[in-house]
């Protein structure tokens, strides 16, 4: 599946632009993530595009979450990675390959780096540097959705907090308008 196709399923399966824009960024981070281990950057953007395709059939049944999506991604044919990343990044396997990893920690990272956009006085993501998140990320009732061991296991990438943070702020920060950030 190219990124076009895949877009166009996203549009047709969420109706929540919040969301939608949520997976938009993690698309961005895990790219440039991609980019950064040499790994294929179509097939990680995908995943991060889709990882949350079945959220809004699934929202009154977390437990159900990720398995809907995977199932349904396998039904259109889509490569088996991709398949496994989306139901790991919700619990349901263990991560285990670079892109699970990746994936997993990037979901909630966005929601914090956007908390902390939201919050800034210019409420743009250009506003943002990553010593501003690293301090959002210490304040607990800060975006406490964000699960912060969930993010701090991108050091099963390879990657320090930091570096992972600045990689991720970066790429939103490329699609800001998309964002509307």
């Amino acid at each position: 599946m190219m990124r076009k196709e895949a877009y166009e399923l996203l549009v047709q399966r969420l109706k929540n632009k919040n969301l939608f824009k949520h997976c938009l960024a993690v698309e961005a981070c895990l790219r440039k993530l991609a980019q950064r281990f040499g790994e294929d950057e179509e097939s990680w953007g995908i995943a991060g595009l889709l990882h949350d395709i079945d959220y809004e059939e699934t929202e009154g049944d977390p437990a159900r979450h990720g398995l809907e999506g995977a199932m349904f991604l396998q039904s259109l044919g889509i490569d088996e990675v991709i398949v496994r990343a989306v139901k790991a990044h919700s619990g349901h396997l263990g991560p285990s390959s670079k892109l699970d990893w990746a994936l997993f920690s990037a979901d909630p990272l966005t929601g914090l780096i956007v908390a902390g956009a939201l919050m800034h006085p210019e409420k743009k993501l250009s506003a943002l540097d990553v010593d501003f998140v690293l301090r959002r990320f210490k304040e607990k009732r800060f975006a406490a959705g964000a699960n912060r061991e969930q993010i701090t296991a991108c050091k099963n990438v390879g990657l320090e907090l930091e570096q992972f943070v600045q990689i991720c702020l970066e790429s939103m920060q490329g699609i800001a308008e998309d964002l509307g950030l």
